[in-house]
C-alpha cells in the first residue's frame, strides 16, 4: 500500500509543475505585453489616415466640387470613424505580474485533493489492503490460522462493503468449524451480491451441517431455489448426494455426485466425492444391490469387470476411518455439569498437523454423558475433509454452555492427541477413553 502512495505522489509532482509553469512565465510575458503595447503605432496610423481623407475633402471644397453642407457632412463621419477605431483599439491595463499567484496553488492543492478522493470512491485500495493481510499472515498452524481470521476480521470492519473481504473470510469461518459466524459472514455477502446461485448454495451446505446433516426446511427451500436457476449446481447436488448416501439412498446418492463431478473445479473436491461414490457402492454391494450404471458396464464389459467393481466396493469397505471414542465426565466436573445439563457437547476430530478444517464433528447434548460415539467418514463437515483423509487426529470434547463451537472460558474440556485412525476390519473393539476433565482456562482437573 505503501508504495501505492508513492506512486501517486510521484506522479502528482508532474502534474503540479505543469500548473506552476505559467508562475515561473509571467513576469516575462507581462514584460513583452507591455512593450508591445507601448511600441503599438496603431492609434498613430488611424490619426494620419484621418488627417488625409480631411485634407482631401478641403481641396474638393476649395476646387468647389462640394458645398459647406457636404464639406460638414463628410468631416461628420470621418470623425464618427475614428471614434470607431479609437474604441476597437482599446485595451484594457495590463495586471500585475503577480497577479493570480494564490489561484495556482490552490489548483494543485485541489488536483491532488480530488484525485485522492476519486482513487479512494473508485479505487482498489481496499483489495491491495486485504491482500497484504492474506500475505501478512500464511497458514502454518492452527495459531496462524487464526491469526488470518483475526485480521481479516478487521478488514471486514474497515471496509463492510468490500464483498471480496467477506469472500475470503466466510470459508475461514467454516473451515474453523464456526459456522455460526461463517453463516453471518456468507449472509452479508449475499446481500452485497444478491442471490447469486453459488453463494446460495453455500449457505444451503453450512445450514445443512449445522443441523447435523439434516436437510430442514430451510435448506430446502434454498437447494429448490438453487436449482430452479442452476440444476447442475455442484455444491447443491453434492449436499444432496450426502443426504441420499446418509438416509441409505445409496443409488440416488452417485447420481448426485456423478452430477456434481461434472461441474466441479476443485480437483481435491471432485476427488472426494468419488471416494464417496466407491462408498456408495461398497454399501450397495453388501446389500446385495447393483449400481445401475455398474450394470450397464457388466452389460457391455462382461462377468470380469462385474467382480473388479465388487473387489473395489469391498475395499473401500475395508479402508473406511473410524474412531470409537467412550466419552466420560471427570468426577470433580459433575457438579458443573449437573447446573447445565442442556448445554452442548460437540466432539471433534482434527487431523495432527492442523491443515485441514475438522474432519469429523458431532454434535449433542450434555445430558447424553457418558456416551459412546463413532466417528467416520459420515461426521464429516465438507467432502473435502474426511477422517480418512487423515493418519492420527486430534480429538476435543468439549461442553459448551453458549452453545459455540470454539472454546470459551468456563467450558468444560478433554482432550486426546496424536490418535492412529483405524481403518476397516483394523478398527479397535475397544472404545478410546475420551474424559472431560478440566476446564478452559483453568488447570486440568484429575478424573
Amino acid at each position: 500500500m505503501t508504495l501505492l502512495w508513492l506512486a501517486i505522489g510521484l506522479l502528482l509532482i508532474p502534474a503540479a509543475w505543469l500548473l506552476l509553469l505559467p508562475l515561473r512565465r509571467a513576469r516575462g510575458t507581462h514584460a513583452a505585453q507591455q512593450a508591445f503595447e507601448s511600441n503599438d503605432g496603431l492609434e498613430v496610423e488611424n490619426v494620419r489616415v484621418y488627417q488625409s481623407r480631411l485634407a482631401s475633402l478641403e481641396r474638393g471644397h476649395a476646387r468647389g466640387d462640394m458645398d459647406d453642407a457636404a464639406l460638414a457632412e463628410g468631416r461628420v463621419e470621418l470623425e464618427r470613424s475614428l471614434l470607431e477605431d479609437a474604441e476597437a483599439a482599446r485595451r484594457a491595463p495590463l495586471k500585475a505580474a503577480v497577479s493570480g499567484r494564490l489561484l495556482v496553488p490552490l489548483l494543485v492543492v485541489s488536483m491532488a485533493v480530488g484525485s485522492l478522493y476519486w482513487y479512494q470512491l473508485e479505487g482498489a485500495s481496499g483489495d491491495l489492503a486485504l491482500t497484504a493481510a492474506i500475505e501478512a499472515t500464511p497458514i502454518h498452524d492452527a495459531a496462524s490460522f487464526k491469526a488470518r481470521i483475526a485480521r481479516l476480521r478487521a478488514e471486514a470492519d474497515a471496509q463492510p462493503d468490500n464483498a471480496k473481504v467477506w469472500m475470503a473470510l466466510f470459508p475461514l469461518y467454516r473451515d474453523a468449524g464456526q459456522l455460526n459466524e461463517a453463516m453471518q459472514a456468507l449472509d452479508v455477502l449475499i446481500r452485497l451480491e444478491g442471490r447469486v446461485p453459488a453463494l446460495l448454495a453455500q449457505m444451503a451446505q453450512l445450514k445443512f451441517f449445522a443441523a447435523q446433516r439434516t436437510l430442514t426446511n430451510e435448506v430446502q427451500a434454498l437447494v429448490d431455489e438453487v436449482l430452479a436457476v442452476d440444476p447442475r449446481q455442484p455444491t447443491v447436488l453434492g449436499l444432496l448426494g450426502i443426504d441420499a448416501f446418509d438416509h441409505s439412498r445409496y443409488e440416488q446418492a452417485i447420481d448426485y455426485w456423478r452430477k456434481a463431478i461434472a461441474g466441479m473445479e476443485n480437483p481435491g473436491a471432485a476427488k472426494a466425492l468419488r471416494e464417496g461414490i466407491s462408498a456408495a457402492r461398497a454399501r450397495m454391494a453388501q446389500a446385495g444391490e447393483v449400481d445401475a450404471s455398474v450394470a450397464l458396464s457388466e452389460s457391455a464389459l462382461g462377468d470380469a469387470n462385474d467382480s473388479d467393481t465388487v473387489d473395489d466396493s469391498a475395499k473401500a469397505v475395508a479402508e473406511t476411518a473410524q474412531l470409537t471414542l467412550s466419552i466420560t465426565v471427570a468426577p470433580a466436573l459433575k457438579a458443573q455439569l449437573a447446573a447445565r445439563p442442556e448445554a452442548t457437547l460437540f466432539i471433534v476430530a482434527r487431523d495432527s498437523a492442523g491443515k485441514l478444517p475438522p474432519l469429523a464433528v458431532v454434535r449433542t447434548t450434555a445430558d447424553q454423558l457418558p456416551l459412546t460415539v463413532t466417528l467416520s467418514d459420515d461426521n464429516a463437515m465438507a467432502p473435502m475433509a474426511r477422517l480418512s483423509m487423515a493418519d492420527e487426529v486430534n480429538l476435543v470434547a468439549r461442553i459448551s454452555a453458549s452453545g459455540a463451537p470454539a472454546a470459551q472460558a468456563g467450558d468444560l474440556e478433554g482432550r486426546l492427541s496424536d490418535v492412529t485412525v483405524t481403518r476397516g476390519d483394523t478398527a479397535a473393539e475397544t472404545p478410546l477413553a475420551l474424559h472431560i476433565d478440566h476446564v478452559v482456562g483453568a488447570a486440568a482437573t484429575t478424573p
